[in-house]
């Protein structure tokens, strides 16, 4: 009897077939999934077993923690719990980053794999990190199923593509030399500005207006990656479906990681691009003093996650939506939201909670100042500017003890630390959603 055939309305998409080398990578990255999700789930045990000791539920929690998971680490046993958390979302990080570098057959993925693996095996000898051997065990099992088939991995096409077509034109060269004269003036004016303060002040003043012109040029950075990021992903898959060469892709050897990461990092590289460029505008502030190469590495690494982020936003609207316009404007919703409505309502939160919860108990206090620590971390202006206070003042790149009230004695992270990991971590879950929007076929 011949068969039945199905309603077009009751057709499902089902998802492409993946050829057997994909499948290996595959195994290779759910390796590192599991690593990622095995260290998350004992940063949670961590945390609960610090709250709980915090609130003296269970008593002298800290020592045995600092000797089972850091024992070879310097310092209070309190700051030691809170290193260890530190230390296994840095490891969920960059794990979550290998598996979509695996998937999408990147080279750098490739070497980053056995470089993790020796970094958390440093950690062990010198720290004593033991729950870094769950990150090594992956890294090992990923790096033994890709030795298998190196020749999978090359630089992404995609990528290649896109930056030759971008820079052969002269539009890039343009771009870039409007960009570093607005610098240049706005520089120009800032110095304008400041110097007869300068004059008047002498030296004392000199880094004074170093450290202005540095935030300047910081700032309008960071400004200008909030609008240019999502802008060049957001159309990066939606206008494939719009010139109608979306389909054509699909019926090439290309997988999806490949084509998802090889859009994002095109577009990334550009503006990296930008960022690089300006450096030498950024180093004018040495001359004046008040400014170290640490403030310069701090600020480009908040700046690049920021592009990061807010370029994966850009790619996961546009494989979710099916217009440019529509892509772009809840990738710019997206990226404002993060940067000017956080910071407002994070500040009303931590203040009305400051005001309901009047206790003079060192617990209150702490979760507090965890709450807020942790909303600052979501926002990359407020993330930077606390991290240069914090360096001005306390001269703090990573941990720091703060005192209560009372007198007690809580461990806490600079910002920057925390925002890269949260937005790393957004990126890849966003790069992995998206990957699986595109390998749905149309039906």
């Amino acid at each position: 009897m011949a068969e039945q055939a199905l309603p077009i309305d009751r057709v499902v998409a089902p998802d492409e077939a993946l050829s057997p080398r994909e499948q290996r990578l595959e195994r290779g990255a759910a390796a590192l999934r599991w690593g990622a999700v095995i260290s998350a789930a004992l940063a949670g045990l961590v945390f609960l077993l610090a709250a709980f000791g915090g609130l003296q539920i269970i008593p002298n929690i800290f020592p045995v923690l600092q000797n089972l998971a850091l024992s070879r680490a310097g310092g209070g046993s309190d700051a030691a719990a809170a290193a260890i958390i530190l230390l296994l979302q840095i490891d969920i990080s960059f794990l979550l980053v290998m598996m979509v570098g695996v998937q999408a057959r990147e080279t750098w993925a490739l070497v980053g794999v056995w470089v993790l693996a020796l970094a958390n095996i440093a950690a062990l000898v010198l720290l004593g990190f033991t729950p870094g051997l769950v990150t090594v065990a992956a890294a090992i099992i990923c790096g033994v199923i890709l030795s298998r088939d190196v020749g999978a991995f090359r630089m992404n096409p995609v990528m290649l593509k896109e930056l030759r077509g971008r820079m052969r034109g002269v539009r890039a060269f343009v771009v870039i030399s409007v960009y570093l004269g607005l610098m240049s003036g706005f520089l120009a004016l800032l110095y304008l500005i400041y110097e007869p303060v300068n004059r008047a002040s002498g030296s004392a003043a000199a880094g004074e207006v170093g450290r202005v012109l540095f935030m300047g040029i910081v700032g309008v950075e960071l400004m200008l990656i909030i609008f240019i990021a999502p802008a060049f992903t957001a159309g990066a898959i939606t206008g494939e479906r719009e010139r109608l060469t979306y389909d054509l892709l699909k019926t090439t050897l290309l997988s999806s990681p490949s084509f998802v990461l090889g859009k994002l990092e095109s577009a990334l590289s550009y503006v990296l691009l930008l960022l690089f460029a300006a450096i030498p505008l950024q180093s004018i502030a040495f001359l004046f003093g008040g400014v170290t190469e640490l403030e310069l590495i701090l600020s480009f690494i908040i700046l690049t996650v920021t592009a990061i982020a807010l370029g994966t936003v850009g790619i996961f609207f546009s494989a979710v939506a099916e217009r440019t316009l529509v892509a772009s404007v809840r990738s710019y919703t997206a990226a404002l939201v993060a940067s000017f409505g956080v910071p407002l309502v994070a500040g009303v939160i931590v203040n009305i909670l400051r005001e309901l919860l009047k206790l003079n108990s060192p617990v209150f206090q702490a979760i507090l100042t965890y709450v807020g620590d942790f909303l600052v971390s979501l926002n990359p202006i407020a993330a930077a500017l606390t991290t240069q206070q914090l360096l001005i003042d306390r001269q703090v790149v990573g941990f720091w003890v703060d005192t209560l009230s009372d007198g007690t004695s809580i461990p806490r992270v600079s910002p920057w630390i925390t925002f890269t990991i949260i937005y790393l971590v957004v990126s890849t879950v966003l790069i992995v959603l998206s990957v699986r929007q595109t390998r749905k076929i149309e039906g």
